[in-house]
């Protein structure tokens, strides 16, 4: 089961179903009397960022240097805000596309459905003796959302459709579409900032430094009357009809000026329209499936049996009935991860933002942007692992683009090398600390981290494709940048130590033992982990590379400086440097324990001791996404009943959307991330966490269901990614793996962790049965053929 089915119509944001092609958004409501399409552009934010100022922090640094040493927390903080920067611009809403019929809404048999097999949403019921139905999808390969509409009986479709948009914009039409015109806002402020006078700020058409934008709609039926009128397009007497829509916006390039030109939009969006309606529909929609199920087809994930888990229910309905104890609603909820990724983030779009590409709030929660001290990597962790590579490079491109304008803003602000960014960036590549005129927090707006984190990307990119021209190309000079702006970002201690100063462990406080609220200190856990992983990466990429330039030696020599890691008086591992009283034991953030994961840097040891004890003092309550990283970090602590009851809080049904922030996470009834408000990152760290929860490969061979809960006794996994470039199917039955396909796009030996023998099946050679040396299996596995792995079980009848 791969749907997601409701027996009534959206009335709010949070129950509408979503589509997307990466590049357009829509949230479809499926109304009976007016249909509602919220329509999103990826490229569609407000900025150009203005430079009021330029900006040297040279000795703000060395002042929050001497205060942080003299343990003058308060002083610290304060002399932090005058290295603050603008805040980030903001994503967005396009508009929305209205379908009014004349037929009235008293109905009988409604369903609404969103099939994640094929990226498409549907609308049935029937109202008198008519049958009327709705599908619509929107084609990457065409760039169009298109609706199809059509009645069981001739010529009982009659409707109207509308554009209109929540930002300042025109609504035309010329014989031939229906048109909205209009332009971004040049400046928009968080919604949590209230200094500003106007925090909505907008040009006029045409001379704007403001993004434009158009978007177009056109119809076709072969028996209905179609005009254009009064700022509506009509289609009356029809029996069948398609809607087509394409968006266009003058964004043209994170570091330049956008377009001012409406002709140049109109030109490419009829274009865009033209070559959609010169085929016919069903050319369209089994285009736009073939290219959609090449990336979500790679995946299949069963649990056993299914249930007798009441099938008439609404999706929400079954998934806060049965929650976690329902297969089906497991599996459904990890596809839908990679349905919204593949919707979300296509080679040539944009990244997924906080919230996909799909938001209806001028001033949404954070503006919508990317969060880079968590939420936006997040949003990748199932890119490699769930086989969607191609899905990741939006954000490779976007780290390309953030160490540009991060060079220039490491130079300036601190005459250091190298490249970085902080908490917030956005369209155009905001690297600056955020917090407007010493109005955020430093907790948040003071994070200079987030140049290691990007990198971890690009290195696991490399270890799941083995690329070695990325690897060279594109990757090697944006992890030389990030690592040469750690080396010069990081002094020494009284110990001889090399440590982070001015340091945050983002969004959290701590108090003192004189009872000091503090948020800059030195050295939090965080830091040294990121650039413990960069380095270490930097490492194994110059050898693998060849390289010995002189900054390598700088690196394995810094490395070796770093400070270790310590376990605090609550037997926990610490989140700073000294052991500060958490303001908040069960914070949502548990940064200090990124060298689990995403990192590898705590794998074995006393240390994994202390990070349980983290784990258990910061409980299991959460956000959204907080509770998604608790699912991953307990998966690499090979505690499967602790996952499982994790698990349980995503199947949580938030039905109210009010508020800005709270605590008790899960999805909304379209199963889209509760954080709440709506959070992707939520449904992105799910699917993660069940990959990890099923499959292991951080340490340098793979780990078969590392941890799998009791009640997951059987089950099926394949078209799984691991590091090392090979892709794997894996089988269980009675909680033991019984069959192992390991296929690979290179050469390149695959090491199995096992304690059982296994027989081995090569394509062309002879069966062999093989014995596990000192735990580990070792096969060469050669991108020709693939090879099957059948393990030696009790109940197993076919050896």
């Amino acid at each position: 089961m791969k749907r997601l089915t409701y027996q009534k119509a959206a009335v709010q944001w949070t129950e509408a179903l979503p589509l997307g092609n990466g590049r357009i958004g829509a949230m479809h409501y499926g109304g009976v009397e007016r249909d509602l399409f919220q329509l999103n552009e990826d490229t569609l934010w407000s900025g150009p960022p203005n430079r009021d100022r330029s900006y040297d922090d040279r000795e703000s640094l060395r002042k929050v240097r001497q205060l942080i040493d003299e343990q003058k927390y308060g002083e610290a903080s304060d002399e932090t805000k005058n290295m603050f920067g603008p805040y980030a611009q903001g994503y967005m809403p396009l508009g929305d596309l209205t379908i009014h019929h004349f037929q009235g809404n008293d109905c009988r048999g409604y369903e609404r459905m969103l099939d994640i097999e094929e990226a498409i949403s549907s609308v049935s019921y029937t109202i008198g003796q008519v049958q009327f139905t709705r599908e619509a999808f929107i084609s990457y390969p065409h760039q169009v959302l298109v609706i199809r509409l059509t009645s069981s009986v001739p010529k009982r479709l009659t409707f109207t459709v509308g554009l209109d948009s929540h930002l300042k914009a025109e609504t035309l039409q010329d014989g031939q579409a229906l048109i909205m015109r209009g332009v971004c806002p040049e400046y928009c402020a968080p919604h949590y900032y209230a200094e500003d006078e106007l925090p909505f700020v907008y040009g006029e058409f045409g001379e704007s430094k403001a993004i434009h934008f158009e978007g177009r709609v056109r119809a076709s039926s072969k028996d209905g009357q179609i005009t254009y009128r009064h700022g509506k397009l009509w289609v009356q007497g029809a029996t069948e009809a398609v809607l087509y829509f394409a968006a266009a916006t003058s964004f043209n390039g994170y570091d330049q000026l956008p377009g001012r030109d409406f002709g140049e939009l109109a030109h490419r969006n009829e274009s865009t329209l033209s070559k959609a309606m010169a085929i016919s529909y069903d050319q369209l929609k089994e285009e736009h499936i073939r290219d959609y199920r090449k990336l979500f087809g790679r995946v299949e994930f069963t649990l056993g049996e299914a249930t007798e888990a009441d099938e008439e229910l609404d999706t929400d309905q079954r998934l806060q009935t049965c929650g976690a104890d329902d297969p089906a609603m497991v599996a459904l909820l990890f596809h839908f991860g990679r349905y919204l990724l593949i919707a979300s983030s296509r080679e040539g779009t944009q990244p997924a933002n906080l919230t996909g590409i799909w938001n209806e709030i001028t001033r949404a929660p954070w503006t919508s942007n990317y969060t880079l001290n968590i939420n936006t990597e997040m949003n990748y962790w199932p890119a490699e692992v769930t086989n969607l590579s191609e899905c990741h490079r939006p954000l490779l491109k976007a780290a390309k683009e953030i160490a540009a304008t991060g060079e220039k803003m490491v130079k300036e602000r601190y005459g250091l090398n190298g490249w970085t960014a902080h908490h917030n960036s956005d369209l155009w590549r905001h690297a600056h600390p955020v917090g407007a005129e010493r109005h955020g927090d430093p907790a948040w707006a003071f994070w200079p981290m987030a140049g290691p984190w990007l990198c971890r990307h690009l290195w696991e990119h490399y270890e799941y494709t083995q690329d070695q021209q990325f690897l060279a190309e594109e990757a090697f000079p944006l992890m030389k940048g990030a690592a040469l702006f750690c080396l010069d970002w990081l002094v020494e201690d009284e110990e001889g130590y090399l440590i982070t100063s001015p340091s945050t462990s983002p969004e959290h406080h701590f108090y003192t033992e004189d009872g000091q609220r503090g948020e800059i200190t030195k050295g939090a856990t965080m830091d040294l982990q990121l650039i413990g992983d960069l380095f270490a990466n930097c490492l194994s990429m110059t050898a693998i590379l060849g390289v010995k330039e002189e900054w390598v030696q700088r690196v394995r020599a810094a490395k070796k400086r770093l400070h270790p890691m310590q376990t605090g008086k609550f037997g926990q591992l610490q989140e700073w440097l000294l052991d500060y009283e958490d303001e908040d034991a069960h914070h949502r953030h548990v940064s200090h324990l990124y060298g689990v994961y995403p990192g590898n840097q705590l794998t074995e040891g006393p240390q994994l001791d202390a990070v349980r004890q983290t784990l258990n003092r910061r409980g299991d309550a959460g956000s959204g996404w907080s509770v998604g990283w608790k699912v991953c970090l307990w998966a690499r602590l090979k505690d499967g009943e602790r996952c499982k009851e994790l698990l349980r809080r995503f199947f949580n049904v938030v039905r109210e959307r009010s508020g800005v922030f709270g605590s008790n996470g899960g999805v909304f009834p379209n199963l889209m991330g509760a954080h709440p408000p709506f959070q992707i990152d939520g449904n992105f760290g799910y699917t993660a966490g069940i990959a990890e929860m099923l499959v292991q490969s951080h340490k340098g061979y793979v780990e078969l269901l590392p941890a799998l809960p009791l009640a997951w006794q059987s089950g099926t996994l394949s078209g799984i990614r691991v590091r090392g470039g090979f892709e794997i199917s894996l089988s269980w039955e009675r909680q033991q793996a019984s069959r192992l396909d390991v296929s690979c796009i290179i050469d390149n030996m695959f090491i199995l962790r096992s304690e059982k023998a296994v027989v081995v099946r090569e394509a062309g050679k002879e069966d062999l049965l093989v014995e596990p040396v000192e735990g580990y299996l070792t096969f060469e596995v050669r991108k020709k053929y693939s090879v099957s792995l059948l393990f030696q079980l009790n109940f197993s009848k076919s050896l």
